[in-house]
């Protein structure tokens, strides 16, 4: 008699060890009873299957990055490069991802690496490195509409690493500096045109005001002296002596008036 009740309690252990479940929050489980799905999947928290006759599989709603392995790319100005690139997709349907496809992380890598080569190869080499925001969009919307019907949804898709060939990048490098070195030429004759216009502008006004080069003359004079303590001779202008010439001729005019009355 004891052990028949021992055989039992040991048949009623096994039994409940292999009928109770334990789902986390992230995990849903889609139970197959006598090989058919059950209606909707179970969980998160504790759940009760037949043993023999129920099947769980578990399944992970937590958002997946899956890294994409450097693919060669031909793109389409003929440039052979190597891509790679990450993305983000998570389960939102877990009978359809158990039942649509053998293996949904799987078949999301393949499909990933297929539509990177073809949507890189339909680019040319300056939209891949200087319009990667468009690529990843469409990357992001053909690999959301093939996964849809197996119930993940892909949320984004980042290229991250683009491998160009040695003489490429060489050649990148030389138009580059080239493309520096015409804009600081244009940069310069920008500059050499705006001190000519302004040289002009300061010529036609000390055209119309004579003194103002006087003036500068002397300012000029007053810096030099500022900053060298040695002797220097400057060629002093006769416009400077004409006022006092011309008092000079005044005065002596004004004497012959006054000697001849």
């Amino acid at each position: 008699m004891p052990y028949s009740i021992i055989f039992l309690v040991v048949l009623v252990v096994l039994f409940l060890a292999s009928a109770i479940r334990i789902l986390n929050e992230y995990e849903r489980g889609v139970i197959f009873r006598l090989g058919r799905v059950m209606s909707r999947a179970k969980g998160p928290g504790l759940i009760i299957i037949i043993p023999v006759v129920d099947r769980l599989v578990k399944i992970s709603l937590r958002l997946v990055a899956m890294d994409v392995p450097p693919q060669d790319v031909i793109t389409r100005d003929n440039v052979s490069v190597k891509v790679n690139a990450v993305i983000y997709f998570r389960v939102m349907d877990s009978i359809k991802a158990v039942v649509e496809v053998e293996n949904y992380l799987y078949a999301t890598s393949q499909l990933a690496q297929t539509t990177l080569r073809s949507v890189c190869g339909q680019a040319e080499l300056d939209e891949l490195l200087s319009d990667r925001e468009k690529i990843n969009t469409q990357l992001q919307e053909i690999l959301d509409k093939h996964t849809d019907p197996w119930g993940v949804k892909v949320t984004t898709v980042e290229v991250k690493h683009i491998d160009l060939p040695q003489d490429m990048q060489r050649a990148m490098a030389r138009q580059a500096e080239a493309e520096r070195e015409r804009r600081a030429k244009v940069i310069n004759a920008e500059g050499e045109h705006q001190a000519a216009t302004r040289l002009a502008q300061a010529a036609a006004i000390i055209a119309e005001h004579p003194m103002a080069l006087q003036l500068r003359y002397l300012q000029t004079l007053r810096e030099v002296s500022a900053e060298n303590n040695s002797t220097t001779l400057f060629p002093i202008p006769i416009d400077l002596f004409k006022p006092f010439v011309q008092l000079q001729e005044m005065f002596e005019k004004s004497k012959k008036e006054g000697s001849g009355t």
